[in-house]
């Protein structure tokens, strides 16, 4: 299975569970199968990346959101692996967006550091 296929198979599982595909995090090498796909190579083109900008990384992973209890969200950063490994994080709803991004970015460097240790 290749890095779409089984970040389509992560997602699938997710939107199951109600959350919603925010983000997606590629290694050059998963951006190039992404564009092959899209441009027809005679599979389908992975259809959940609609509407999300995959943005280039180190890492394969994907983010995820959902609403949480008393108007808080939760994100999930969920790495594309064969082993599950995921960080999440809860935001209070008067919880400024910078200071947010602040929080994704740390998730981000620690799922990066975890991935190169792995």
């Amino acid at each position: 299975m290749n890095q779409i296929e089984q970040a389509r198979e992560i997602a699938g599982l997710y939107i199951k569970h109600g959350w919603q595909l925010r983000r997606a995090l590629l290694r050059s090498e998963t951006l190039a199968l992404l564009a092959a796909l899209a441009n027809g190579n005679g599979e389908a083109s992975p259809e959940i990346f609609a509407g999300v900008t995959p943005t280039e990384s180190s890492v394969d992973a994907l983010w995820f959101s959902r609403p949480a209890s008393a108007g808080r969200e939760s994100w999930e950063l969920r790495l594309v692996r064969d082993a599950p490994y995921a960080l999440l994080e809860i935001f209070e709803s008067d919880e400024a967006e910078e200071d947010r991004e602040d929080v994704r970015r740390e998730m981000e460097a620690r799922l990066r550091d975890y991935a190169g240790q792995a």
